[in-house]
């Protein structure tokens, strides 16, 4: 006692035990999230294993492969099930008219809306959300006297299901677009483009859009899956894809049925899990500081006020 002055405190192990503490947290954390990836993963990998153990069963329990021969071999395959070849060139069709016509929608109208007409953002929001909020059946039944029209001036092709696509797909476009120009400064961007010459129109396609490209890319990838998967309407309005064909060839042929779906649900996964990697690059780059954003492409870049000049500050204003 003689040894301690006023104010000094005896050690203590308090400082060791927290950390014992946290590290029992952490530990406990990272097997809870072990184990909830190990059950997602059960849950969604053992259908699919499933699928497959079926498609490549043979005869006697042996195993053959000649489905997936036959489902890679685009000839044999077109003279077999013409309907479903069919089914699949109608969607490339699709997925290529849907995803264009999107774009070409929604960018401009949603860099624009940003720019010079700020106050019908929710407007725009509101429209573009809006088919979430109704079925799909009913939103066929809207469309069913609408298509009468269309099969008159377009024909019966199942390529006009592209306009339907894009209504559905809008929502998921739209928020996508909306979260790439939410990470920027459009405004400024905008203004520093016009005070160096540049009109409207390089404002949005060299100054706007290379920096949303990721966001512009997520779109695209979810209106590829979503078109993909989709089978009321084309089934309802008597229009062929690849589910319409997968959902009648499944009453001849369910081991390609069932290869067919397979392929198309891992394409689909692999699409999110490229839309998740580009996602978490784009947030990496603008957490660690790294994102710069270029006025007019990538070999010029201008500051915010002229170009970037080289020396003190004194030369520069001399």
């Amino acid at each position: 006692m003689a040894g301690l002055t006023l104010g000094e405190t005896p050690p203590s192990n308090s400082r060791p035990r927290r950390q014992r503490l946290s590290a029992r947290r952490a530990r406990r954390q990272r097997a809870f999230r072990w184990a909830a990836v190990t059950v997602l993963a059960v849950f969604f990998l053992l259908p699919l294993l499933a699928m497959l153990e079926f498609t490549t069963r043979g005869a006697g329990g042996k195993r053959s492969f000649d489905t997936w021969r036959l489902l890679v071999d685009w000839g044999r395959l077109s003279e077999t099930y013409p309907a479903l070849s069919a089914g699949i060139i109608d969607s490339a069709g699709q997925v290529v008219l849907t995803v264009l016509l999107t774009l070409v929608l929604l960018v401009p109208t949603v860099i624009w809306v940003r720019l010079r007409l700020p106050r019908l953002r929710r407007l725009v929001e509101f429209v573009c959300l809006l088919p979430l909020t109704i079925p799909a059946i009913v939103l066929v039944v809207g469309l069913a006297p609408v298509y009468a029209w269309v099969v008159y001036f377009l024909g019966g092709s199942s390529v006009t299901l592209t306009f339907a696509y894009t209504i559905l797909v809008l929502p998921y476009a739209y928020r996508a677009i909306d979260a790439g120009l939410s990470a920027i400064d459009v405004r400024t961007l905008a203004e520093a483009a016009r005070s160096l010459g540049a009109g409207w129109g390089t404002v949005m396609w060299r100054v706007i859009l290379p920096n949303i490209r990721s966001a512009v890319m997520s779109a695209a990838f979810l209106t590829v899956a979503l078109v993909l998967g989709e089978f009321t309407i084309a089934s309802l309005l008597n229009r062929s894809n690849v589910q319409v064909a997968i959902n009648f060839l499944g009453k001849s042929s369910a081991t390609m049925s069932v290869a067919v779906s397979l392929a198309a649900l891992v394409l689909a996964f692999v699409l999110l899990f490229l839309l998740s990697l580009v996602g978490g690059r784009r947030r990496l780059s603008l957490v660690g500081g790294r994102r710069r954003f270029s006025l007019v492409g990538r070999r010029r870049r201008f500051s915010l006020v002229g170009r970037r000049r080289r020396g003190t500050p004194k030369e520069n204003n001399s």
